[in-house]
């Protein structure tokens, strides 16, 4: 079983999300976008399983100090090029699982499709 985190290293659900993992004993890795980059195939899994609108933090500082031509043109197609530019704008956490994607930390969640790791 293969378990990566993805986001940034300083925000709190990826704080809260990585002590969940460790205190369940749940062997992971960390992958800091800040740090490491974007992934572009995790990022294209995360869109083509959850769609541009899920993966895009539409609610963040980010996405509303931008210009509202380019909000209004974001689609699948080029999210990926947004957030190599700006990757404060991805929801966080995004959990890679062998290949499936789950976005954001929601402890009921983990426990379901980790259940196999606790």
């Amino acid at each position: 079983m293969t378990i990566t985190i993805y986001g940034i290293k300083n925000c709190d659900t990826i704080k809260k999300t990585l002590k969940w993992l460790e205190n369940n004993n749940i062997p992971h890795t960390f992958h800091d976008y800040k740090k490491d980059g974007l992934d572009e195939h995790v990022f294209n899994l995360a869109i083509a399983q959850h769609g541009w609108e899920t993966v895009i933090n539409k609610r963040g500082t980010t996405w509303r100090n931008l210009d509202e031509t380019i909000q209004n043109s974001v689609n699948d197609e080029n999210a990926y090029d947004l957030a190599k530019e700006q990757t404060s704008i991805i929801k966080r956490p995004i959990l890679k699982h062998n290949e499936n994607i789950t976005i954001g930390f929601k402890e009921p969640i983990y426990k379901s499709i980790l259940k196999d790791a606790l």
